[in-house]
């Protein structure tokens, strides 16, 4: 069965974040992930993991500056510094959540710019150098050209060869079904053939981006299909509840246990 994640930054978004946590827990979630957790201290992310049993999935490297819409730096040509500061910037938080995956972001570049590619490469195994005596994966998640126009990163199977080219061992693909049904569709087929370089799966309802109980995906079919695929991972629920959270957790109801 399925272990499933609530995306604090999406989920329980009637609390202030750091009250996510419990409701969370109160809700029969045993994980939790987010975006960014820099807002606040590291130390009380973590007491708030431990307090409420929680266990930490997943956040976003810092991506530049989010309000003007920078979304990464990694592939930015000119940004070394800043991208190599925005690491040393995620490790407190890394330490004191014992997350074990972090989400690397590329930047809103073409993937046919070759210097930009170059950049990419070097930042991703300059994160893997930086994470791997920690236990961390580092994550390369394609994100569809709808929702984010201009994303280096907007293949699937581009990015499967990439981490396959890079051959670094805690370095792996987010799986985002929201994500992959805009762009390619065919989700089961995906699954079964990229499995060995998924390192986390995250969903959403297409096209809505509610929870997963309706629209395009039989969601309760893909989670049974993870189980057949024996993935062993988290699921991360990165999706805007239709109304109220807690109104919209009945899909959720099967796996609270798990």
């Amino acid at each position: 069965m399925p272990r499933f994640a609530a995306n604090l930054s999406m989920m329980f978004n009637e609390l202030p974040f750091l009250e996510r946590f419990e409701a969370a827990a109160k809700a029969g979630f045993r994980a939790v992930e987010f975006l960014f957790p820099y807002e606040f201290p590291a130390e009380e992310i973590g007491a708030r993991l431990k307090a409420f049993g929680l266990t930490q999935v997943l956040f976003n490297l810092p991506p530049g500056d989010w309000e003007k819409g920078e979304r990464g730096m990694a592939a930015l040509p000119g940004r070394e510094a800043e991208f190599l500061q925005s690491l040393e910037t995620a490790k407190p938080y890394a330490v004191a959540t014992g997350v074990k995956r972090l989400h690397l972001m590329a930047g809103r570049i073409s993937r046919s710019d070759g210097a930009a590619l170059t950049r990419y490469e070097t930042a991703i195994r300059r994160a893997a150098d930086t994470f791997g005596p920690l236990g961390i994966d580092i994550l390369l998640e394609p994100l569809n050209t709808r929702d984010m126009p201009g994303y280096l990163l907007d293949s699937y199977d581009f990015a499967a060869d990439f981490i396959s080219r890079l051959a670094l061992p805690n370095v792996r693909l987010q799986f985002d079904i929201y994500h992959c049904q805009i762009l390619h569709g065919d989700i089961t087929t995906r699954l079964r053939t990229m499995l060995p370089i998924i390192g986390h799966i995250q969903v959403a309802s297409i096209p809505s981006r509610h929870e997963p109980d309706s629209e395009e995906l039989s969601d309760s079919f893909l989670f049974a299909e993870l189980d057949r695929l024996g993935y062993a991972g988290f699921v991360g629920c990165e999706y805007r509840p239709r109304a109220g959270t807690e109104a919209g957790l009945g899909w959720f109801a099967p796996y609270r246990s798990a």
